[in-house]
């Protein structure tokens, strides 16, 4: 058993040990989700990838083709096979929506609830929403766009109280999004803190890393302890750029709208990628995969690498 193997073992069973405390929600519907364009499969040889370009000056670019783009893992180039335009038709679009109404939260849960609903709002084109609610248990269920009202009446009625599962959480979202074809974009709502998981922050971030999600969180920081803040704020940012997703901490809910015109924007931007990795190794072991552009004037934020395939 190689060391990778062994980690990744670890893992699985500190994962297990918190399943006590989560309540999974059966699924509300069961969704068929319709793609246009190719079709990105979830298969351990394929590796995928959500792909944002900037210029210099911050602004979105959304016109490059293949050509433009070149993947790298550790230091070697990759062949891209599938590609889509940001500003074209691509994969289905699953959105998650993660909100933390714990105890900590209480004098932000009206700002929680409205801007998660307010966002809702703004992008209506997602096949299903996963809603993954969660205090000292993690509850999950998943609606179509035809049940929106029953999405946005569970909203209302959650109440603060409890402790705080937010990497329980997260890896339970990961866990059912795993099973998805498509680009998968989810928005955590938290202040950030955990008291209760029982996976720690490293063993979070490899489960980031192993996934194809592009998270982006909304830091709610206003009301926490000033000791504590800058930590919070940290751990929220890790969290989004290791999937190539970002963070943001509105103080008020006037902000929202500009923070999801930043979000929306960068979701209708966001190129998709594919490639099968020349690395035939089947180790586990992590595989850093970096995208370049040609252009030296671009930047380009995504995934900073994957877990490879593991056979005993």
């Amino acid at each position: 058993m190689t060391e990778t193997r062994t980690r990744w073992a670890t893992l699985a069973l500190a994962f297990v040990s918190c399943l006590p405390f989560v309540s999974f929600v059966p699924f509300v519907s069961s969704v068929r989700a319709t793609a246009q364009g190719p079709s990105f499969r979830s298969r351990v040889d394929l590796v995928n990838l959500g792909v944002t370009v900037t210029d210099r000056r911050g602004s979105l670019v959304t016109d490059l083709t293949p050509d433009d783009l070149e993947i790298y893992e550790d230091g070697k180039k990759q062949t891209i096979r599938y590609f889509t335009a940001g500003a074209g038709p691509g994969p289905a679009l699953h959105l998650g929506l993660m909100l933390d109404v714990s105890e900590s939260m209480g004098e932000d849960m009206s700002f929680t609830k409205t801007a998660s609903i307010r966002f809702l709002n703004t992008l209506v084109d997602a096949v299903d929403v996963t809603v993954v609610d969660f205090d000292t248990e993690v509850r999950a269920a998943r609606y179509s766009q035809s049940e929106f009202a029953r999405l946005i009446e569970r909203i209302r009625q959650k109440k603060a109280g409890g402790s705080t599962a937010l990497y329980d959480a997260i890896g339970v979202y990961l866990d059912g999004a795993g099973a998805q074809d498509g680009r998968k974009i989810v928005l955590v709502y938290t202040d950030g803190g955990d008291t209760r998981s029982s996976i720690s922050l490293p063993e979070l971030m490899d489960l980031l890393k192993a996934s194809d999600v592009t998270m982006y969180a909304i830091g709610e920081l206003e009301h926490q302890f000033s000791s504590t803040k800058n930590q919070q704020r940290m751990i929220l940012q890790r969290i989004a750029e290791v999937t190539g997703g970002q963070a943001f901490f509105p103080t008020a809910v006037k902000e929202l709208d500009s923070v999801y015109e930043k979000v929306v924007a960068q979701i209708r931007a966001q190129y998709t990628l594919a490639y099968v990795s020349a690395n035939e190794k089947a180790d586990g072991a992590w595989r850093r995969v970096e995208v370049k552009a040609v252009r030296k004037d671009l930047r380009v934020r995504s995934r900073r690498g994957y877990f490879g395939p593991y056979k005993p």
